[in-house]
Order: structure tokens, then sequence, then C-alpha cells
């Protein structure tokens, strides 16, 4: 496993698999990895010769009371990992990199990207699709593999992608749940013990609701409102930043549920922002 810090490395390499005639796999993070990267990892393995994985803390799409700072960094665990993996490249570059002097060039989504986590994390998208291109120019993979449990970024980079006509084709990949239904994250490492138990709640909540919905309750209102009275009732930490049932291409949202959609969540179990949704077909 090769570790790269400088993009002309990166190049570099990415140019001799090229002429072995090697598919490119890449799997962009922030590190501070657990199962649900990993995940993406065998996928990409499974599906291209040559594997590449990003570990960058993206200080562009961090809002000034969010917690950069604090996010969760282990890069000597993260490399172990992806050594277990057999993974060939690892491009971990400092911000000064990534972001030189005088860096005035940005990707705006216009479309998705005003709804859910845009709505609650202005600048947050522009800050992924940034740095999400630049890793696309950098490393020119032909797949790219994101979690669905962020469904809303990983439908923005497949916009983005037709849009501006990058070579890639982007992987979409079941969430990854903790015993309890958690959806695995980094930022569960926030959790207290009792806050890991009270945050079962939105996946629980989300599944009572596909289950009405299988059921024949296709009202958005009803559902929403069911969702949040199960998480308030089981997790009084719970602060409910949203809960959106959306149309899964506009991502705007919906009164009736006709199509396929996409039930999202957004909650607080204390200080700790965690998403989570469920994908839902007539």
């Amino acid at each position: 496993m090769v570790i790269a810090r400088n993009p002309e490395k990166v190049r570099d390499i990415i140019a001799r698999a090229r002429q072995k005639q090697k598919t490119v796999g890449f799997v962009p993070t922030m590190g501070a990895l657990h199962q649900g990267h990993l995940s993406l990892v065998r996928k990409a393995e499974k599906e291209c010769v040559f594997t590449a994985v990003s570990i960058f803390v993206n200080p562009a799409q961090f809002g000034p009371e969010e917690d950069f700072s604090r996010y969760p960094r282990s890069f000597r665990q993260d490399r172990i990992l992806l050594e277990k993996e057999k993974v060939d490249l690892v491009f971990c570059p400092q911000p000064r990199i990534m972001y030189p002097e005088h860096f005035s060039t940005y990707v705006q989504e216009s479309a998705l990207s005003d709804n859910l986590c845009g709505r609650s994390r202005p600048g947050h998208f522009r800050g992924v699709c940034t740095v999400v291109a630049k890793l696309f120019n950098i490393v020119q993979p032909d797949k790219a593999y994101f979690g669905q449990k962020d469904l809303q970024q990983a439908i923005i980079i497949g916009r983005m992608v037709r849009d501006l006509d990058i070579p890639v084709k982007i992987r979409i990949c079941p969430i990854i749940r903790e015993k309890n239904g958690l959806a695995m994250s980094s930022r569960n490492r926030y959790l207290s013990s009792e806050e890991k138990v009270q945050a079962a709640a939105i996946y629980e909540a989300l599944f009572c609701a596909r289950s009405r919905f299988k059921s024949g309750e296709t009202s958005a209102l009803k559902l929403k409102n069911m969702i949040k009275n199960n998480i308030k009732a089981k997790a009084k930490k719970a602060k409910i930043d949203y809960i959106s049932i959306v149309d899964y291409e506009t991502l705007q949202d919906v009164k009736k549920i006709e199509r396929k959609a996409a039930i999202l969540a957004a909650v607080y179990i204390g200080k700790t922002r965690l998403i989570d949704n469920i994908i839902i077909k007539p």
C-alpha cells in the first residue's frame, strides 16, 4: 500500500496502473474509518483492479460553528485497517495542498442542495462538491463509491458528475448499521453509551414508517408525524433538525408518495448531529 501526500505522486501511480490496463476504484473519506467505509472499499476491490482511498478532513464543508477542529482523526488506525483490506493507494493531503493560498474557485450545485442538510448547513455542499471534484481530477477513477447514509451527498455528486461530464461512475452502497440499528458514522464516537442507546430510536422510527407505508399509508405528513412522535417517545435527548420525505430524483418534499422516494432524518442526540434514511418504492 502506497501513501501519497501530494497530487503529483497520485497521478504518477495512477498512470502506471493505467498502463497495465487496471480499472481504478476510489473511496473518498474523511478518515476515522469504520465498517461502513470498509464496505465501500470491499465493493471497490470487487469491481476494480486498483483501489484508492482518500483521507482528508475537508475544512470547506464545515460551518464556523461546526466540529471541524474536533472531528475524529485516527490516521494510524485507519492505515492498519486499509492495509488489511489490501488497498493499493491512500491519498492523505494537508489542507494547504488542497486549498493553496488565494484559492478562490468553488463548485456549486444549485438544484439538489437547497433542501435537507443544505438548508441546515449553508455552504456544506459547495465544500463537498469542490473537494470531490478536485479528488476526481487528481485520482481520475473509473468508479467512485459513496454510502447511502449520506444519500443527499451521493445524489448531488452524481448530478455534478453528469453536469460537468466527469468520466466516473458513482456507486451508492447500502448503509452499514450497528447491532442496535444505528447507522455507522465517524461521529458516533462522540456519543456516550446512553446516547447510543437513544440514537437507535432514529432507525427504529424510520423502519416503522416504512412498514406503515407498505401497509398502504402514502401521506408524507402522517408518516413524518409518526416518525417524530416515535423518536421523541424513545429518545429524551433527541432534538429533531428535520424529518423529510422527498422525491428520490429531485430531493424535493412530497405530500404523497407516488414513486420512488426517500425518508430522511437529521437528529441531534445531545450535541451530536446524526443522519439516517430509508428508501421506499410504491
